[in-house]
């Protein structure tokens, strides 16, 4: 799948960037992970200092007060705050997701209205594509938009938001023509304060417990026609395109856990001392942290690659019909991006765990939760089951 651009390499300024978040993730957001784990609550001192660091949205273009960060810069900012808190890493990667349909194909007034809340940090934008019955399959979705003279009407329910409560905007695909199949759907901005929008319980999940997650429930939910993203009927191709760029982010979060295991599993076996020496210093120990870094490696190298193709392809959208064409093969690679990160991050978390025997078990030591974290890298923007068969389709198309 090799598009002929040259092998990825950090530039000074991401290198600093990296240092800079891993010291900031080290000062402000580690030291709260277990406890917005423990508790389940948003942890909104952490999303404070986000803001106050610029870290909370760092993807949004500098036209709309943005930091303006490439797409490798922002997985290196997902990656360094994964490696501490897992939930807190949502944060910026959730308002990438929710954004870039808005980028990719909203209007110019949507621009203006929505993305400077987002980059100020005065808002969380939230996406919302799946339904009870319509998860993988989300082209199966039922909640509908009707056009209504000037407005939209919304009915239905959408599952697994996350973010769901704490955001402000969401993005929200909906059937405008059920005769039409994927082409009837269409993406919509639906405001927390609109009338006829109301939000489901909270999960009780396995991890990530720090971010919530929520059903959407629309009943006679009306929104303005201009609140349209894109054209009528293009919403489920705005979808599938956002999270071409959007699985870039969850790979960068998946390899932020990863590494985070692996360092705090390192450091527990140079003093850890059975036998008379330090763990570290048995043979099989050291092959299983060999191939755990070897692995954590592999990761971030197809990430970062899958990050640069994101970053051609979004300039390419923003450049409109006359830019520069071809976006490399990011639809390939963010899948593969995803779906390896993901499954080095459970077999990392779970050795990591192992290394730390009785101890990596108990909630006294970080592995435990980043164990439980790693499980829904595997699952959410897309399983990885399904990762494989996009990847496939792509190999095989021809």
């Amino acid at each position: 799948m090799n598009d002929g651009y040259p092998a990825f390499a950090l530039t000074d300024e991401q290198q600093a960037l990296r240092d800079s978040v891993r010291a900031f993730a080290g000062a402000v957001v580690a030291p709260r992970a277990a406890e917005a784990d423990e508790s389940g609550e948003f942890p909104w001192d952490v999303y404070d200092a986000l803001v106050k660091a610029d870290l909370q949205a760092v993807h949004i273009p500098e036209a709309y007060g943005g930091a303006g960060a490439d797409a490798i810069s922002t997985a290196i900012v997902i990656e360094e705050i994964a490696r501490a808190c897992t939930a807190t890493s949502l944060i910026p990667a959730v308002n990438k997701l929710g954004t870039v349909p808005l980028l990719l194909a909203g209007s110019e007034e949507l621009r203006q209205r929505y993305l400077p809340p987002v980059a100020s940090g005065e808002a969380m934008f939230s996406y919302a594509l799946s339904e009870p019955e319509a998860g993988s399959d989300a082209a199966a979705m039922t909640t509908r938009a009707v056009r209504d003279s000037g407005t939209f009407v919304l009915n239905g329910t959408k599952r697994w938001i996350t973010n769901a409560g704490v955001s402000r905007f969401y993005t929200v695909m909906a059937v405008t023509d059920p005769d039409a199949g994927a082409g009837g759907i269409s993406a919509f901005v639906v405001e927390s304060d609109d009338e006829g929008f109301s939000l489901g319980a909270p999960e009780r999940k396995l991890g990530i417990k720090g971010s919530p997650t929520r059903e959407l429930y629309f009943d006679n939910c009306v929104i303005p026609a201009s609140r349209l993203v894109g054209e009528e009927g293009a919403g489920f191709r705005i979808a599938l395109a956002a999270l071409d760029h959007t699985r870039v982010t969850i790979a960068a979060q998946a390899l932020g856990i990863a590494q985070g295991a692996l360092d705090y599993a390192t450091g527990y076996v140079t003093e850890r001392r059975q036998f008379g020496k330090p763990v570290a210093d048995f043979q099989g120990v050291q092959f299983m942290l060999a191939d755990m870094a070897m692995k954590v490696e592999a990761a971030r190298q197809l990430t970062y690659a899958a990050a640069a193709r994101s970053e051609r392809a979004m300039l390419a959208a923003a450049a409109g019909p006359g830019g520069p064409g071809g976006t490399g093969d990011l639809t390939f690679f963010s899948s593969a991006a995803k779906c390896y990160a993901s499954d080095v991050a459970m077999e990392v978390t779970t050795d990591a765990v192992q290394l730390l025997g009785g101890y990596g078990y108990v909630k006294d030591y970080p592995v435990e939760r980043m164990m439980r974290d790693a499980k829904i890298t595997q699952i959410y923007e897309g399983t990885n089951q399904i990762q494989r068969v996009v990847m496939a389709r792509q190999l095989l198309k021809g």
